[in-house]
């Protein structure tokens, strides 16, 4: 499986230019069974980089535009009076994608923002009592504008808790952005990339992350690490369990995206500022990233 991960990364860096360290945590994301949430500026490639994973996985895309007034049954489908048939059928909404990008989420209210609660940890969407399975592999990619503010709904600690990563694209170096506008006139579009790698391919990708081995060491150190989110009195809400977990997901598809069959230290202290800075809450005037990268100077290494 070696060469279908190479071909996956190098298709996405074809048209996201100079964002290696971005589309390898987006793939982590995808491979540790996760999903992931971009907090950036407009017009840096979001959804460019979301396009072209599902065109590079051969898959179903979708994408939602979030505004104040979408409701929660534009997203999960609805059930619709077919006058000729004299019942109920059922319209699937874009939930039903192997890859979903959620764009600007803060825009929706709190009561569409929860009908994606459901479906991001079960893989289900019940509607009118009914459930139903949404493709597999699903994958939702967030984003959210980390500076406008106007018109927007802040997710809750349980939408933010069901991303497995946070990260942004950040603006292009000069160099890059050069190359970007001297590469426009013929440069690579999303229609342009070829499948690389077959759905069935990412599943059982999945389940190869799953036997990445992590000693009982670094299992003791992901604890720590938690732990410490929770007792420090900076943090007014630390890590949940299910991060705990995501923590370790994420460390395991790192790795195997590396190489290895093994996790090491260097692969959890280069994810806990992606994994767990969205879930903590510090207290007032006190920055995320800096909260946890002091938790991280603190805990011993293995």
């Amino acid at each position: 499986m070696r060469e279908r991960i190479d071909a996956l990364t190098q298709n996405l860096a074809r048209t996201i230019v100079g964002k290696n360290e971005a589309i390898r945590l987006v793939l982590v994301a995808l491979l540790g069974d996760g999903h992931a949430l971009l907090e950036d500026v407009p017009g840096v490639g979001k959804t460019l980089l979301a396009k072209s994973l599902a065109r590079s996985i051969d898959g179903k895309f979708q994408r939602l535009q979030c505004t104040p007034d979408l409701l929660p049954t534009d997203i999960t489908g609805t059930n619709i009076w077919n006058p000729k048939s004299g019942e109920f059928s059922f319209l699937p909404g874009p939930i039903f994608a192997n890859v979903l990008l959620a764009d600007e989420i803060n825009r929706a209210t709190p009561r569409t923002q929860s009908a994606l609660l459901e479906v991001m940890e079960e893989h289900q969407v019940t509607v009118d009592g009914v459930s139903r399975a949404v493709p597999t592999p699903f994958f939702v990619i967030a984003t959210q504008n980390p500076i406008e503010y106007q018109g927007t709904f802040p997710l809750p600690e349980a939408q933010m808790d069901r991303f497995m990563l946070s990260l942004s694209l950040g603006y292009p170096s000069e160099a890059d952005e050069l190359q970007m506008l001297q590469s426009q006139a013929n440069g690579v579009k999303v229609s342009d990339l070829q499948p690389c790698i077959t759905l069935a391919e990412i599943v059982q990708l999945r389940q190869l992350c799953s036997q990445v081995r992590l000693e009982t060491s670094l299992q003791q150190y992901i604890l720590e690490l938690v732990r410490a989110t929770r007792q420090d009195e900076e943090i007014t809400l630390g890590v949940s369990p299910r991060g705990t977990v995501s923590l370790q997901r994420a460390t395991q598809a790192l790795a195997f995206l590396l190489g290895r069959d093994y996790a090491i230290p260097d692969d959890i202290k280069f994810l806990v500022p992606h994994v767990l800075s969205h879930r903590i809450i510090p207290r007032a005037g006190r920055s995320t990233r800096t909260v946890v990268e002091r938790l991280l100077r603190s805990v011993p290494i293995p």
